[in-house]
């Protein structure tokens, strides 16, 4: 009787822990080799399914991209968790386990959020903090930390929400030593993604810039735009790609160095670098005073690192350099160049930074021309450390980073256009000053209003939508030639939340009523269809 008793009590059990199985799908963060993937869709897809997205306008997008398997694996390790499905339009796995068991799954890095099948359970289970995707090509939501201050006083975080990373444009960095850059986490996702494509030291004469110990300013520049912790620290360019260029002798300050500098930025004219960045100065502080520059020789044409830095400008490039840490001392080479898109600093809160070098009567063109935070700057040293450091050697790279993601957006700009469009963003454009220039410029604002005046083209192939991201209204500018428009704007899931159709070359779609989020805007021209993606502030 007892023995009967006992399987009773075992199959009641059964029972019950049976009754308690739930399913859910369980939403991930990211995915891996997105962009690379994308660059070569062939390791992801049939050659058949490219052709016929090809022949159809399909995108292909992140969606096509595998799930983490690694992700799968770990999930498959988790305590009375089965995984019985995976989608990877969803970047999702469906799941089966106790509603407890799967709500343990929240601590995992990896799990943006759980949805159960079983709806009742969804307002219990949200008892942790839904992270932000991090999904490469569906919306980059980057937390910031405490570089977040100085990428969004000049938008570059707006930028980075249409994925304008600096993807595809090319920084060459003329600086000091590099040290632990080959080997720091904070600059493994750079090196990951082969975007740090090579490095020279000019002084030495040698390809290692990693072990120069003299200086490690090339590596906290550096990592303004490049540096990656995740969830504390993203540089203004995250995903362009980057030479290193040693051409400041540390310990010496010599006229020999201009020599190197011109020498490196002729080398990155021959390598297809698009941006300089360059934190350097030279003309006031030579070791033998004879060498000095006069102040009246800061004209924009006399310095041989000046003409240079012209030439490179004629050569298509664009070369943002630091404006100086002499305060009314003044600008020096090669930031007086009329080719140089010279960057000032200011404070955390936009104002100016007493050590910043001011413009002069004999500076050709508005020096400096712009600014950026530039005091407490946050950077990442050659230890992996986020640290704070003030100078115009930083403002500088956090504003070349937002340029390369600007360009990105625009790249049929060229570098005179980009320049003078961050030049009529910035804060006090119309009464330039000095000491901050043009002010701070609004880089969503620049790529809007270029966005804008392209609305005036006589002719055009491209159609056309902005702003994005929107707050409100997203107008539609359609290519020349065409008259008909249908657009169908989807959330996410797939699910359809707006129509239009119109007849005019231009037209608006209300945005301001639906959520936050990202969307996929689906336009049918006459003989095409494009599809787009939206971001929803």
């Amino acid at each position: 009787m007892k023995r009967n008793l006992l399987v009773l009590i075992g199959y009641i059990i059964s029972i019950v822990s049976f009754a308690q199985q739930e399913d859910a799908w369980v939403y991930l963060t990211d995915k891996q080799n997105v962009t690379a993937s994308l660059n070569n869709p062939i390791t992801i897809l049939t050659q058949k399914a490219i052709d016929r997205k090809n022949a159809h306008g399909v995108l292909i997008d992140e969606r096509d991209v595998p799930v983490n398997e690694n992700y799968i694996s770990q999930l498959k390790l988790q305590p009375g968790i089965s995984v019985l499905a995976k989608s990877k339009w969803f970047n999702a796995v469906h799941v089966r386990g106790t509603q407890t068991d799967i709500n343990a799954l929240s601590v995992l890095s990896f799990v943006a959020s759980i949805d159960f099948a079983n709806k009742n359970l969804n307002s219990l289970k949200r008892n942790f903090v839904k992270k932000e995707s991090k999904l490469e090509g569906v919306t980059v939501s980057f937390n910031y930390g405490n570089a977040l201050n100085q990428i969004q006083m000049i938008k570059g975080d707006q930028l980075h929400l249409s994925d304008y990373t600096g993807n595809g444009i090319t920084v060459a960095v003329l600086d000091a030593g590099f040290p632990n850059v080959n080997t720091m986490s904070s600059f493994q996702r750079l090196r990951d993604a082969g975007n740090l494509l090579d490095d020279f030291d000019f002084v030495n004469r040698d390809d290692d810039v990693y072990s120069n110990t003299v200086s490690n300013h090339g590596t906290l520049v550096l990592s303004a735009m490049a540096g990656y912790i995740e969830n504390q620290y993203v540089g203004t360019a995250p995903d362009a790609s980057y030479y290193l260029f040693i051409t400041e002798d540390g310990p010496n300050e010599n006229p020999v160095e201009e020599s190197y500098w011109v020498e490196a930025a002729e080398r990155a004219d021959s390598l297809g670098v698009d941006v300089i960045n360059s934190s350097l100065g030279y003309g006031s502080f030579y070791d033998d005073a004879d060498y000095n520059y006069a102040v009246s020789d800061f004209n924009g044409n006399t310095a041989y690192i000046t003409k240079g830095a012209n030439i490179a400008f004629e050569k298509g490039m664009l070369i943002v350099n630091s404006a100086g840490n002499e305060g009314l001392a003044g600008i020096n080479a090669p930031a007086d160049a009329s080719g140089v898109l010279s960057i000032g600093a200011v404070t955390s809160s936009g104002a100016y930074a007493t050590f910043s070098s001011v413009g002069s009567a004999f500076q050709p063109t508005q020096k400096p021309d712009v600014v950026a935070q530039g005091q407490a700057s946050y950077l990442i040293n050659e230890n992996d450390v986020v640290v704070t450091s003030s100078g115009t050697s930083f403002s500088s790279p956090i504003m070349a980073g937002g340029i390369a993601s600007l360009w990105q957006a625009l790249p049929n700009k060229t570098n005179a256009e980009i320049m003078q469009l961050v030049r009529e963003s910035a804060s006090q454009y119309n009464t330039p000053d000095n000491f901050l220039g043009f002010g701070i410029p609004n880089l969503q604002l620049a790529l809007n209003n270029a966005l804008s005046l392209e609305i005036s083209d006589n002719y055009t192939t491209e159609l056309k939508i902005f702003p994005n991201p929107t707050n409100e209204k997203l107008y539609f500018n359609l290519p020349s030639g065409e008259t008909d428009c249908s657009v169908k704007i989807y959330d996410i899931l797939g699910k359809q939340v707006l129509f239009l159709k119109f007849n005019v070359s231009i037209s608006e779609l209300d945005m301001s009523f639906i959520s936050k989020g990202v969307y996929i805007a689906k336009v049918q021209l006459k003989n095409r269809s494009e599809s787009f993606k939206i971001i929803k502030n």
